[in-house]
């Protein structure tokens, strides 16, 4: 009986260390949360499938959530992603994941991320969140570079 309940003291006591270790609410978010209306409309994003021969062709598709801000002027939170190495970037995509994150990691797949060109100078990277404002254009065959839904002329507002 005393060799048990010094085991269970043990195993309490490890617990707790654990804990400690990890020292917070498993409930807060380890990244700030960027999704607004934008992102949403943007995680609304599919591929239609389609074959040349037995070749897959994944072209985008834009719901019409989407397509409603198609060369309209919008405000994006989020991450910085750059694109090359380097202290400061002019052209990167942005994500509402940090860039430490894993991206492919989890069961929720990759989180929704923009490629941003910006309109004056480059800006220094960053691990903070940032807040760019900028026109959203479409690119309808990312195939030949780019990423499908892009910022241009875009401004640091944050």
């Amino acid at each position: 009986m005393k060799k048990t309940l010094v085991f269970l003291s043990l195993l309490f006591s490890f617990c707790l260390t654990v804990n400690a270790q990890i020292g917070r609410d498993p409930n807060t978010p380890d990244h700030t949360p960027m999704m607004n209306k934008t992102w949403e409309a943007i995680d609304k994003m599919a591929y239609k499938v389609s074959y040349n021969g037995s070749k897959k062709i994944y072209t985008p598709f834009y719901p019409t959530e989407l397509k409603a801000l198609e060369n309209k002027t919008v405000e994006m939170p989020g991450y910085m992603v750059p694109l090359t190495s380097g202290r400061t970037h002019k052209n990167f995509m942005i994500s509402v994941l940090p860039v430490a994150q894993c991206m492919f990691c989890g069961s929720n797949g990759i989180p929704p991320m923009v490629e941003v060109f910006l309109k004056g100078d480059a800006i220094k990277f960053t691990e903070e969140p940032i807040k760019l404002k900028g026109k959203m254009v479409f690119n309808k065959d990312p195939l030949k570079g780019n990423s499908e839904i892009m910022i241009v002329d875009a401004v640091l507002i944050k």
